[in-house]
């Protein structure tokens, strides 16, 4: 085999090794991303838990603030 074709095929290996090791690199850092994407929605699944309840008593606040709204009203 010629030193240049040698010379080309260590090239070439070292090109696709460095590829490689980005592709990696890229991958542990998604997977990083994905492990606080999902602590993120655990937080938000918790916040829609804790605010659930706002719709069931509003129109029991309203009704019980009827007389107040007819009095401001009448002014």
């Amino acid at each position: 085999m010629e030193p240049v074709a040698i010379v080309t095929l260590v090239l070439a290996g070292l090109i696709i090794a460095a590829a490689a090791l980005g592709l990696i690199r890229v991958i542990l850092h998604l997977r990083a991303v994905v492990k606080t994407l999902d602590t993120l929605i655990g937080g938000i699944d918790v916040i829609v838990d804790s605010t659930a309840s706002v719709p069931v008593v509003a129109p029991s606040v309203n009704v019980s603030l009827a007389p107040v709204r007819d009095f401001a009203e009448s002014i």
